[in-house]
Protein backbone atom coordinates (compact mmCIF):
# COMPACT_ATOMS: atom_id res chain seq x y z
CA UNK A 1 0.00 0.00 0.00
CA UNK A 2 1.33 3.39 -0.99
CA UNK A 3 1.67 6.45 1.17
CA UNK A 4 0.80 9.74 -0.51
CA UNK A 5 1.68 13.37 0.01
CA UNK A 6 0.91 16.29 -2.30
CA UNK A 7 2.00 19.93 -2.19
CA UNK A 8 2.17 22.84 -4.66
CA UNK A 9 5.46 23.73 -6.34
CA UNK A 10 6.68 26.26 -8.86
CA UNK A 11 5.33 29.67 -9.85
CA UNK A 12 2.00 28.26 -11.08
CA UNK A 13 1.36 26.02 -8.07
CA UNK A 14 1.62 22.64 -9.78
CA UNK A 15 0.55 19.82 -7.46
CA UNK A 16 3.60 17.61 -6.96
CA UNK A 17 2.83 14.19 -5.46
CA UNK A 18 5.12 11.83 -3.58
CA UNK A 19 4.09 8.17 -3.44
CA UNK A 20 6.16 5.58 -1.63
CA UNK A 21 6.06 2.11 -0.14
CA UNK A 22 7.00 2.26 3.55
CA UNK A 23 7.86 -1.45 3.61
CA UNK A 24 10.39 -1.28 0.77
CA UNK A 25 11.48 2.33 1.17
CA UNK A 26 11.10 3.17 -2.52
CA UNK A 27 8.83 5.65 -4.24
CA UNK A 28 8.14 7.99 -7.14
CA UNK A 29 7.65 11.70 -7.65
CA UNK A 30 4.82 12.80 -9.94
CA UNK A 31 5.01 16.19 -11.69
CA UNK A 32 8.09 17.83 -10.15
CA UNK A 33 7.10 21.20 -11.55
CA UNK A 34 9.56 23.37 -9.65
CA UNK A 35 11.16 24.03 -6.26
CA UNK A 36 13.56 21.12 -6.58
CA UNK A 37 15.15 21.79 -3.19
CA UNK A 38 11.74 21.67 -1.50
CA UNK A 39 10.94 18.32 -3.13
CA UNK A 40 14.36 16.91 -2.25
CA UNK A 41 14.09 17.96 1.40
CA UNK A 42 10.64 16.43 1.75
CA UNK A 43 11.75 13.13 0.21
CA UNK A 44 14.73 13.05 2.54
CA UNK A 45 12.50 13.76 5.54
CA UNK A 46 10.16 10.92 4.56
CA UNK A 47 13.14 8.64 4.05
CA UNK A 48 12.47 6.85 0.76
CA UNK A 49 14.52 6.29 -2.39
CA UNK A 50 13.11 7.79 -5.59
CA UNK A 51 13.12 5.24 -8.40
CA UNK A 52 11.33 7.33 -11.06
CA UNK A 53 9.96 10.74 -11.90
CA UNK A 54 6.54 10.50 -13.57
CA UNK A 55 4.89 13.23 -15.62
CA UNK A 56 1.26 13.74 -16.53
CA UNK A 57 2.33 15.97 -19.43
CA UNK A 58 5.16 18.22 -20.58
CA UNK A 59 4.03 21.78 -19.97
CA UNK A 60 6.87 23.72 -18.35
CA UNK A 61 5.11 24.08 -15.00
CA UNK A 62 5.05 20.29 -14.59
CA UNK A 63 8.70 19.61 -15.52
CA UNK A 64 10.45 22.62 -13.98
CA UNK A 65 12.55 20.63 -11.49
CA UNK A 66 12.81 17.40 -13.47
CA UNK A 67 16.38 17.79 -14.75
CA UNK A 68 17.64 18.94 -11.35
CA UNK A 69 16.14 15.95 -9.53
CA UNK A 70 17.02 13.53 -12.32
CA UNK A 71 20.66 14.52 -12.01
CA UNK A 72 20.51 14.37 -8.23
CA UNK A 73 18.90 10.94 -7.91
CA UNK A 74 20.13 9.39 -11.18
CA UNK A 75 16.66 8.02 -11.89
CA UNK A 76 14.61 7.88 -15.10
CA UNK A 77 12.02 10.53 -15.93
CA UNK A 78 8.98 9.13 -17.73
CA UNK A 79 6.78 10.97 -20.22
CA UNK A 80 4.44 9.83 -23.00
CA UNK A 81 6.15 10.10 -26.36
CA UNK A 82 3.40 12.23 -27.86
CA UNK A 83 4.57 15.11 -25.64
CA UNK A 84 8.21 14.94 -26.76
CA UNK A 85 7.70 17.99 -28.96
CA UNK A 86 6.78 20.00 -25.88
CA UNK A 87 10.04 19.08 -24.15
CA UNK A 88 11.91 20.18 -27.26
CA UNK A 89 9.95 23.45 -27.18
CA UNK A 90 10.59 24.31 -23.51
CA UNK A 91 12.32 27.61 -24.39
CA UNK A 92 9.27 28.68 -26.39
CA UNK A 93 6.94 27.57 -23.61
CA UNK A 94 8.65 29.55 -20.87
CA UNK A 95 9.19 32.51 -23.17
CA UNK A 96 5.49 32.66 -24.05
CA UNK A 97 4.58 33.00 -20.37
CA UNK A 98 7.49 35.27 -19.47
CA UNK A 99 9.10 32.66 -17.23
CA UNK A 100 12.82 31.90 -16.82
CA UNK A 101 14.22 29.12 -18.98
CA UNK A 102 14.45 25.66 -17.40
CA UNK A 103 16.95 22.86 -18.16
CA UNK A 104 15.70 20.26 -20.63
CA UNK A 105 15.35 16.83 -19.00
CA UNK A 106 16.09 13.47 -20.58
CA UNK A 107 12.80 11.62 -20.89
CA UNK A 108 12.06 7.89 -21.04
CA UNK A 109 8.90 6.59 -22.68
CA UNK A 110 5.58 6.10 -20.92
CA UNK A 111 2.58 4.23 -22.31
CA UNK A 112 -0.94 3.20 -21.40
CA UNK A 113 -0.87 0.33 -18.94
CA UNK A 114 2.67 0.97 -17.73
CA UNK A 115 3.02 0.41 -14.00
CA UNK A 116 5.29 2.12 -11.50
CA UNK A 117 4.92 0.77 -7.98
CA UNK A 118 1.14 0.24 -7.81
CA UNK A 119 0.29 3.10 -10.17
CA UNK A 120 -1.18 2.27 -13.58
CA UNK A 121 -0.75 4.73 -16.45
CA UNK A 122 -3.85 5.90 -18.34
CA UNK A 123 -3.28 7.73 -21.63
CA UNK A 124 -5.73 10.65 -21.60
CA UNK A 125 -5.00 12.97 -24.54
CA UNK A 126 -6.76 16.29 -24.89
CA UNK A 127 -4.94 18.85 -22.76
CA UNK A 128 -1.83 17.73 -24.62
CA UNK A 129 -1.41 14.80 -27.03
CA UNK A 130 0.60 12.80 -24.49
CA UNK A 131 -1.34 13.66 -21.35
CA UNK A 132 -1.54 10.77 -18.88
CA UNK A 133 -3.14 10.09 -15.52
CA UNK A 134 -1.91 7.67 -12.86
CA UNK A 135 -4.37 5.44 -11.01
CA UNK A 136 -3.72 3.30 -7.97
CA UNK A 137 -4.42 2.67 -4.32
CA UNK A 138 -3.01 4.37 -1.26
CA UNK A 139 -3.67 4.08 2.45
CA UNK A 140 -7.11 5.76 2.28
CA UNK A 141 -8.47 4.23 -0.94
CA UNK A 142 -8.12 4.72 -4.69
CA UNK A 143 -6.40 7.78 -6.08
CA UNK A 144 -6.14 9.36 -9.52
CA UNK A 145 -3.32 11.79 -10.28
CA UNK A 146 -5.12 13.63 -13.03
CA UNK A 147 -2.64 16.25 -14.13
CA UNK A 148 -4.40 18.99 -16.10
CA UNK A 149 -7.02 16.65 -17.56
CA UNK A 150 -9.64 17.03 -14.81
CA UNK A 151 -9.99 19.63 -12.05
CA UNK A 152 -12.45 20.24 -9.25
CA UNK A 153 -15.27 21.86 -11.19
CA UNK A 154 -13.18 22.18 -14.32
CA UNK A 155 -11.16 20.53 -17.07
CA UNK A 156 -7.85 21.24 -18.76
CA UNK A 157 -7.59 23.96 -21.37
CA UNK A 158 -7.29 22.79 -24.96
CA UNK A 159 -6.14 25.99 -26.69
CA UNK A 160 -2.42 25.35 -26.23
CA UNK A 161 0.01 23.25 -28.31
CA UNK A 162 -1.69 20.07 -29.54
CA UNK A 163 -4.80 20.46 -27.40
CA UNK A 164 -8.12 18.93 -28.48
CA UNK A 165 -11.49 19.41 -26.83
CA UNK A 166 -12.91 16.31 -28.50
CA UNK A 167 -10.08 14.11 -27.22
CA UNK A 168 -10.24 15.62 -23.74
CA UNK A 169 -13.95 14.92 -23.45
CA UNK A 170 -13.48 11.35 -24.69
CA UNK A 171 -10.59 10.74 -22.29
CA UNK A 172 -12.53 11.93 -19.27
CA UNK A 173 -15.65 9.93 -20.09
CA UNK A 174 -13.92 6.75 -21.29
CA UNK A 175 -10.90 6.50 -18.98
CA UNK A 176 -11.73 8.49 -15.84
CA UNK A 177 -15.47 8.27 -15.24
CA UNK A 178 -15.25 4.50 -15.76
CA UNK A 179 -13.34 4.27 -12.45
CA UNK A 180 -14.87 4.01 -8.98
CA UNK A 181 -16.71 7.21 -8.08
CA UNK A 182 -15.11 7.27 -4.63
CA UNK A 183 -11.65 7.67 -6.20
CA UNK A 184 -9.79 10.69 -4.87
CA UNK A 185 -8.72 13.02 -7.69
CA UNK A 186 -5.56 15.06 -7.29
CA UNK A 187 -5.53 17.53 -10.17
CA UNK A 188 -2.52 19.32 -11.56
CA UNK A 189 -3.51 22.50 -9.77
CA UNK A 190 -5.94 23.40 -7.00
CA UNK A 191 -7.98 21.37 -4.52
CA UNK A 192 -8.77 17.66 -4.64
CA UNK A 193 -12.15 16.20 -5.54
CA UNK A 194 -13.63 12.77 -6.30
CA UNK A 195 -14.62 11.18 -9.60
CA UNK A 196 -18.18 10.73 -8.41
CA UNK A 197 -18.61 14.42 -7.66
CA UNK A 198 -17.15 15.45 -11.01
CA UNK A 199 -19.15 12.89 -12.98
CA UNK A 200 -22.34 14.37 -11.54
CA UNK A 201 -21.56 18.08 -11.24
CA UNK A 202 -18.63 19.09 -13.44
CA UNK A 203 -19.96 21.92 -15.63
CA UNK A 204 -17.81 20.92 -18.63
CA UNK A 205 -17.89 17.11 -18.81
CA UNK A 206 -20.34 14.85 -16.95
CA UNK A 207 -20.81 11.11 -17.13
Amino acid sequence: MLNLETFPVGPLGCNCSLLWEPDTGVGVVVDPGGDGAKIRKRVEALGFKVTALLHTHAHFDHVGATRELQDLWQCPAHLHGDDTFLIEALPQQTGMFGMPAIPQPEMTGLGAGDQHLDLTTLHTPGHTPGSCCFHGAFAKGQVLLAGDTLFRGGVGRTDLWGGSWELLEQSIRRELYALDGATLVIPGHGPATTLGVEAETNPFVRK
